[in-house]
């Protein structure tokens, strides 16, 4: 018995190390100052009841990542957020602490994994993983982002999100994929303002319709629905307005697709994990 249990302790000791290890690799976490050394819960909080049982912080990373990987995302949290409890002055509670964020982008909550990343960056501003952190508050801000005739408030977010990692970190690993995001975010304002514009004709405001076209054309002159935009400009200022068939003159109502092709790094699916 006593064999078995000490060769499950090496065996969940050496998973911890390992993901701790591949995390490090991955997000360049070397470099973080943690307190030295592991407490257990009755240090931590003074408890000196022996009946109290509390998971070791070893079992609860492993669990949590074993869960995280598989996309069990609330059951991961559960235990990111028991590290962080019960264990804060460990190494692991840095790792509990990014996958927590990680764990809400993941599940589609982007406000909470905003201000999760967001007090990542403020309590750790010297760490290697800032860069991530940086870019996925940006994803956060450009994932909110959904149809162009709706609220564009998460394209302009996204941009200055991308926009403060490329002048903080210009080299980071995340730049190429932060300027083709930037990019796409744009494609989308503009799309958005040209859709209100058409709205304008299709409701017989012209003089609205000629005023929003003439800022998308100075604003945007390399925007892929520019062409369109001049078209449309060209018919009002002759005087001779589209009144039906409107629906040809609109773009494509879904954000468009970020493609990488243009700055040279091939192409991805959007949401990658």
């Amino acid at each position: 018995m006593n064999t078995n249990k000490n060769y499950n302790t090496r065996r969940t000791r050496l998973r911890t190390s390992t993901y701790i290890l591949l995390f490090t690799a991955c997000l360049c976490l070397s470099g973080c100052a943690t307190t030295e050394g592991m407490f257990s819960s009755w240090s931590v909080f003074g408890l000196g009841d022996e009946e109290e049982q509390v998971e070791p912080v070893e079992k609860l990373i492993v669990e949590g990542m074993d869960a995280y990987n598989v996309g069990k995302y609330t059951t991961a949290t559960k235990h990111f957020q028991e590290v962080k409890d019960l264990y804060p002055f460990s190494s692991e509670a840095l790792l509990a602490e990014l996958k927590l964020a990680d764990c809400k982008f993941y599940s589609d909550n982007y406000k909470e994994a905003k201000e999760l990343y967001k007090e990542f960056e403020e309590r750790h501003p010297t760490n290697e993983a800032v860069p991530y952190v940086m870019f996925q508050i940006g994803m956060c801000d450009y994932s909110r982002t959904d149809r162009i005739d709706r609220d564009p408030t998460g394209a302009h977010d996204a941009i200055k999100s991308f926009s403060r990692l490329l002048r903080t970190y210009p080299d980071s690993p995340y730049t190429r994929e932060a300027k083709a995001r930037i990019q796409t975010a744009r494609e989308f304002i503009v799309n958005h303002e040209y859709y209100v514009a058409v709205f304008y004709v299709r409701t017989k405001k012209y003089d609205q319709a000629k005023y929003r076209l003439k800022y998308i054309i100075a604003m945007y002159p390399d925007a892929s629905i520019i062409p369109k935009a001049k078209a449309l400009q060209q018919r009002l200022l002759a005087g001779d307005p589209p009144e039906w068939g409107l629906d040809k003159w609109l773009p494509n109502l879904s954000m468009p697709n970020w493609n990488l092709t243009k700055i040279g790094i091939g192409s991805k699916d959007d949401k990658t994990k």
